[in-house]
């Protein structure tokens, strides 16, 4: 009896036995961050002058994709060719291309000028060879005369100075002058 109890105890570790590995399951390793940051601090610059100052809550840098994502309150400071201040752009999130340094703000974006006009939309790209922020979104912005415009389809300098809402929709109780 016992050699019948040694027999089948023998073939259940055999069959718990197996030369094959299970098959893994979930996200691979380029899929998680290669470096992450709490509280970053980023300045931006173009051949030494100060172009942008980043801040968020969180950083994750993805060294194989060469992009970095940003969360957690984003704010970005831009600056014109003389360092001077020209705009504040807030967000919930951002992408960042590393290659070009091509940036994608999205969720409740925000730019404040400091000439006064204000956008608001979705998702906002900067194209910082261009120097160009757009949007093929709806937007709303309003300036200091009390103007508030809607319109789907953005692009403007960053200092806002010259700005165009592509399908601009809406009424307006200006005459023209």
């Amino acid at each position: 009896m016992n050699r019948f109890f040694t027999l089948i105890w023998i073939i259940f570790i055999l069959m718990g036995c197996t030369s094959e590995l299970p098959q893994q399951k979930g996200q691979s390793s380029s899929d998680f961050p290669d470096q992450e940051s709490w509280s970053p601090v980023i300045t931006l610059t173009d051949e030494g002058v100060k172009r942008a100052y980043v801040r968020a809550d969180h950083l994750e840098k993805y060294n194989e994709k060469l992009s970095i994502l940003l969360d957690g309150s984003v704010m970005v400071d831009f600056y014109n060719s003389d360092e001077s201040h020209s705009s504040l752009l807030t967000a919930e999130y951002a992408e960042v291309d590393e290659k070009s340094n091509f940036m994608r703000a999205i969720g409740n974006v925000i730019v404040k000028s400091d000439s006064g006009v204000t956008l608001f939309t979705d998702t906002l790209s900067w194209d910082h060879e261009i120097e160009l922020i757009y949007t093929d979104n709806p937007v709303m912005v309003t300036t200091t005369l009390d103007d508030t415009l809607y319109g789907v389809g953005f692009e403007s300098d960053i200092s806002m100075d010259h700005w165009i809402i592509l399908h601009p929709s809406g009424v307006t109780g200006r005459k023209h002058e």
